[in-house]
């Protein structure tokens, strides 16, 4: 975790983009003695890491490691060992380094104490600028000129060169904040491979009656389980305009959204009491008999009203015609169909991006020597719960590592060397 100064190679490196991956590179580089400087094309750095810190930002998580590694799909054994450099302890010391004290909430995500984004951001960009990085706003990428970094800047077009550059530019969700993918064509030219962006951590598209949702819409299912080919997990969701949204939907979206592309269908299971049995479901419902009416019955027996109820009669309309055995089975397993992802610009972080296959263990393009890419837009996805702002935090270091040993390894800093080669 101590930064220090180990070589005295003074490189001129550019970072491309300037949010948590970027930011996280250009502290390791700096610290140890480069010319550090941050292209970013909007007026402030790390927006989507801003609006993320604005109802809590939740920096990582708390599980145990060996459990907290695996949360990363397909990519996990390729994201292994950057997070293993730099693991949630990691983070937690980082952060109180910055003076940001931090909690585990009941969740067991991590939070600043002051819940917000912006001081660690302020206290974080001081740093950085203490350690001698310049940061470059409005200065957009618009790809490769030669050898040169081509910028829309205010005063027009620009062009620079440097010693290694690293990308960081984000994935394809939230364009309004510059993660658009407009980088996806410059890459694609030099052969780079880069898998289609999907939304990741979305909500779904569900056919819901047009009662039932001008009723329900933003109405919470709190203590629930969701089962899908992911897995079983408890904790609540909310009812869109649209379909379903939250936390618990989100940690299913990768599973759910791979069913709808392969089979063209999908649904998940519901389960409305999973602190009940089957057994005790049926038992308490048998009890009611059919004296008063279903509503009254439903709600004694099982305690479900409002929208749980709702969304039982949405579901399965004949609903109060059920056996009690029968009922019971669709509380504690009401099929959901879902209809669609919801668009990927609305959705917390996308899959897909640049494959592993195109990068090397340092995080270096193989095939333009000098460039290094970081975050999002390398093809890995995760839930939300501080998995995504650890590995993007992760991989930015990661990356600022094979840097470093690129150019000792290259004698970057002797006066006869080359500026990165692209083509």
């Amino acid at each position: 975790m101590t930064l220090t100064n180990t070589t005295t190679n003074n490189a001129t490196i550019a970072i491309i983009g300037g949010g948590p991956s970027g930011l996280a590179a250009a502290e390791i580089l700096s610290a140890n003695g480069h010319d550090v400087t941050v292209y970013e094309a909007m007026p402030t750095v790390a927006r989507k890491f801003l609006l993320a810190g604005k109802s809590g930002l939740n920096i990582t998580h708390s599980e145990p490691y060996e459990r907290f590694r695996t949360r990363y799909g397909s990519a996990a054994q390729q994201l292994i060992p950057a997070l293993d450099s730099f693991t949630p302890t990691d983070i937690c010391e980082w952060t109180e380094k910055l003076d940001i004290e931090v909690f585990t909430g009941s969740s067991g995500r991590v939070f600043p104490k002051r819940m917000k984004a912006s001081p660690l951001l302020r206290n974080w960009v001081a740093r950085l600028e203490t350690q001698g990085v310049s940061i470059l706003k409005r200065h957009r990428w618009k790809g490769f000129r030669g050898d040169a970094l081509l910028f829309d800047t205010p005063e027009g077009e620009i062009e620079k060169t440097h010693h290694a550059v690293l990308l960081a530019l984000g994935g394809a969700s939230y364009l309004r904040l510059g993660s658009d993918a407009a980088w996806v064509p410059w890459l694609a030219e030099k052969g780079i491979v880069i898998a289609p962006f999907r939304p990741a951590n979305c909500g779904f598209d569900v056919e819901w009656s047009a009662l039932f949702r001008e009723r329900y819409a933003g109405a919470p299912l709190k203590s629930v389980a969701v089962t899908s080919p992911a897995g079983r997990i408890e904790g609540e969701f909310v009812i869109s305009q649209h379909g379903i949204e939250g936390s618990l939907i989100y940690a299913h979206t990768a599973a759910l959204r791979d069913q709808l592309e392969t089979n063209g269908t999908a649904s998940f299971s519901l389960d409305l009491t999973p602190a009940r049995s089957l057994e005790r479901l049926i038992r308490d419902i048998t009890k009611q008999g059919n004296k008063s009416s279903f509503s009254n019955r439903l709600r004694k027996a099982t305690g479900l009203e409002g929208v749980k109820a709702a969304l039982l009669r949405e579901m399965v309309p004949d609903i109060h015609q059920l056996t009690p055995e029968d009922l019971a089975r669709q509380i504690k397993n009401l099929a959901v169909p879902l209809l669609r992802p919801r668009p990927i610009a609305e959705a917390i972080s996308s899959a897909g991006g640049i494959v592993w296959d195109e990068v090397s263990e340092n995080y270096m393009l193989h095939k333009l020597p000098g460039v290094f890419v970081a975050g999002e837009m390398l093809d890995w996805e995760a839930p939300t719960g501080g998995y995504l702002l650890t590995a993007c935090f992760a991989t930015g270091r990661a990356a600022a590592e094979g840097m470093m040993d690129w150019l000792k390894a290259y004698s970057i800093s002797s006066k006869s060397a080359k500026r990165f080669c692209v083509g």
